[in-house]
């Protein structure tokens, strides 16, 4: 009997030895967290609709806030390169019903039409988060403002008139051909865009412009974004857009923009 329950002893004694030594191999090391990377950059492109034109622009940020707040509260330092095309309120597109080609051979035109303008904007600022919640999916909302130097590209509007030798010939607005291009019945139509590339004049300038960024992104890699605001803009001369109409060197609008991006954590 007490042979017995000396086996039995050894063999419990044994088992719990056993079965102690199989549980520290098979348990599970807690995981460690691996350390993410805070976000540093952001890179953005978009488009633009002003209420005198449109833009295309990229945006270069990097994030001004300490690291614990980097990736859902942060504001950038924000460096922006935007395209623009100016339009007057009075331009209309449209085709001569009266003029000596108003069938298949008419074309389209802008009448009293001067110049295209267009301008490349550089331009450095920030934004500064005003609301928001400590959530990815949440709505980040910032106060934006840029400013910087303007480039302006002033490219002289020709069209297609008929002449005194009833041939047709390309114009553009001058004290001799005034007559010709606002005389509907010469006008056959727009000449094409690269009519007056040779003759575009440089405009130097300023601009400015202040607005409100939503951000909508879900993942804090990934940028999505709408922004509204207002901009100005100043040129050292008058800018002629139309015959007829006051030449002026400013230029101020309301904006709409749309954009999306990535941003990254700081390369090693």
């Amino acid at each position: 009997m007490r042979s017995k329950l000396r086996l039995l002893s050894i063999l419990f004694l044994f088992t719990f030895l056993l079965c102690d030594t199989v549980e520290a191999q098979t348990r599970v090391a807690p995981v460690r967290k691996k350390r993410i990377k805070p976000i540093h950059t952001e890179l953005s492109v978009g488009g633009r609709l002003n209420t005198d034109g449109w833009s295309i622009f990229v945006d270069k940020g990097w994030v001004k806030s300490d690291d614990r707040k980097k990736d859902l509260f942060y504001d950038i330092k924000l460096f922006q390169v935007e395209f623009s095309e100016k339009k007057h309120p009075k331009e209309r597109k449209q085709s001569n019903s009266v003029g000596p080609l108003t069938s298949d051979g008419a074309k389209p035109f802008i009448y009293g039409k001067v110049n295209n303008f267009y301008s490349l904007k550089l331009g450095y600022g920030g934004r500064k988060m005003i609301a928001g919640k400590p959530d990815p999916g949440a709505v980040s909302i910032h106060a934006v403002y840029v400013g910087g130097l303007t480039v302006g590209f002033e490219k002289p509007y020709y069209i297609d008139v008929v002449n005194a030798s009833g041939e047709v010939e390309s114009i553009t607005y001058t004290d001799t051909t005034m007559y010709e291009f606002l005389t509907p019945q010469f006008i056959v139509g727009g000449s094409g865009f690269s009519e007056g590339l040779s003759d575009m004049k440089f405009r130097p300038g300023v601009h400015a412009k202040v607005g409100l960024h939503f951000d909508f992104a879900t993942s804090r890699k990934t940028k999505l974004a709408v922004e509204a605001g207002a901009s100005i803009e100043y040129y050292f001369s008058d800018i002629k857009l139309m015959a007829n109409q006051t030449d002026r060197p400013y230029f101020g609008n309301l904006y709409m923009s749309f954009q999306i991006g990535k941003r990254w954590p700081k390369k090693k």
